[in-house]
């Protein structure tokens, strides 16, 4: 059995965050470990409060994972603030933690804030440029680039200018925009468009991490980048047309396989 790593958030609502990275891993047939960088008091009306741990603590979780599993691909979610930033990017100068999928987390679905403002920059400068493959919302990808993106022509813009950062791919998810659910990828061959129908469903939170998580368990267990981002997307549609129907707001995901 493959190994996939964690770092992100904790959700104790369950939709998003951990959470749904160990159920995404656990329905690919992939063991999940994890290292929590914030604890959020949350369900799926909105967040009440966070409590951003100890970088220390969050490397050493890290640590001890890389330690005694060998891990076969890692996804980075939530990491609050750039200290964090800074251990994990450390971490994964030091560590085999197989490709990294950073998911560049900094709002939750209801609009609060998951990342201090001042760690954007740390984000694009030290993290970004480790990363095998970087999958920005829309709003994450405008914050990222500093550009306006209404439309799936400036998705490619953005996908270019931020595959220029250092990442070794990008895919820019296309969820807020009106239409087919489109998500631009990128990498040194070209540019690439993922369609798929766009599912009407207030029950959709935790689909980015549920997206990112998903192609670290397909990296893990051997898939090429384009083609785990492909099975990825169309896990994350199965996930959301088997949404339980839980919760009074945005709802969590069902399983995709």
């Amino acid at each position: 059995m493959q190994t996939a790593l964690t770092i992100a958030g904790s959700d104790s609502g369950g939709g998003a965050g951990i959470q749904a990275d160990l159920r995404t891993f656990q329905a690919h047939g992939v063991f999940g470990t994890s290292a929590i960088t914030a604890v959020t008091a949350q369900n799926t009306v909105g967040v009440r409060a966070i409590q951003v741990l100890d970088p220390a603590i969050v490397l050493a979780q890290i640590e001890a994972v890389a330690d005694d599993f060998s891990v076969a691909a890692t996804k980075i979610g939530m990491l609050a603030n750039a200290d964090i930033i800074r251990v994990v990017a450390a971490a994964l100068g030091r560590q085999h933690l197989g490709p990294i999928v950073l998911d560049p987390v900094m709002v939750a679905k209801g609009g609060d804030s998951l990342l201090a403002a001042d760690a954007v920059s740390a984000l694009r400068a030290i993290l970004m440029p480790r990363a095998t493959l970087l999958t920005p919302n829309i709003p994450e990808a405008e914050a990222l680039t500093g550009m306006r993106i209404t439309s799936v022509a400036h998705m490619r813009d953005a996908a270019a200018i931020l595959l220029s950062s250092g990442a070794q791919a990008v895919v820019v998810k296309g969820g807020h925009l009106e239409g087919p659910a489109i998500d631009v990828y990128a990498d040194g061959f070209g540019i690439e468009e993922f369609a798929a129908p766009r599912v009407r469903s207030q029950h959709t939170h935790g689909t980015g991490c549920t997206f990112s998580s998903a192609i670290a368990a397909r990296l893990a267990l051997g898939d090429p980048l384009k083609t785990a981002v492909r099975n990825a997307k169309a896990y994350v549609l199965l996930a959301i047309e088997r949404a339980p129907q839980l919760g009074h707001g945005h709802g969590p995901l069902g399983l995709g396989c």
